[in-house]
């Protein structure tokens, strides 16, 4: 997370100075090391009441990196990201643009689920960003595909609203990435999901680019 958008978190908390442990992959840390000691961590108040994290789920040498907002009940049980219902959406979404599991690599910003599937809160991302930011780096997909607002925000680095992050390339790290709708935003809002699918077909459209 950049120094800006970190310092946004800190002074919604109304904490004005912390430093967070830097990471860094060059050390030759692989995901299966990452993954083992999120399953560890204890970084925030979250660790208190998950069953476990959730990590990812589909292939790590996909091309596209699909980034959620926080594990919901069923992905606290089972361990995997986008299970449930909104689970069950996303996999049709993809099958809609002819895409399945392997085609994608699918992780969340926080790797635990926050109590009553509230919002994440700030000092949850803080302290959970640096995870994620690693998992990017050694996954290294061609494009990522942010799902719903906080994805979105802590991708691009700014407060917005999500209608103000689509329907654009942005840059995360040299990598580019497009926002959408959450699945579980689209199964309250069903008028939405043609908007989410002309989102699918730009990053189809993208990436069929990039292979060709």
């Amino acid at each position: 997370m950049s120094n800006a958008l970190h310092h946004y978190y800190l002074q919604t908390m109304g904490i004005e100075v912390w430093i967070p442990r830097e990471k860094n992959v060059s050390c030759g840390r692989n995901l299966s090391q990452l993954a083992d000691e999120i399953a560890a961590c204890s970084r925030c108040v979250l660790h208190k009441t998950r069953t476990q994290t959730v990590f990812s789920r589909g292939n790590p040498l996909a091309k596209l990196m699909i980034i959620g907002e926080a594990p919901g009940f069923y992905e606290d049980k089972q361990g995997l990201p986008f299970v449930g219902k909104a689970g069950m959406l996303l996999n049709q979404m993809l099958q809609s643009i002819g895409f399945s599991e392997q085609d994608v690599y699918i992780a969340n910003v926080l790797k635990c689920r926050p109590p009553d599937n509230r919002d994440p809160k700030p000092e949850e991302i803080v302290h959970c960003s640096g995870y994620l930011s690693e998992q990017i780096q050694l996954v290294n997909p061609h494009l990522l595909l942010a799902l719903g607002r906080f994805a979105g925000q802590f991708l691009a680095n700014k407060i917005a609203p999500l209608n103000q992050l689509r329907q654009k390339f942005h840059s995360y790290n040299n990598i580019p990435f497009l926002v959408t709708y959450h699945p579980a935003y689209l199964l309250r809002n069903p008028l939405d999901k043609k908007k989410t699918y002309a989102d699918l077909l730009t990053v189809k459209k993208f990436l069929m680019e990039r292979v060709t």
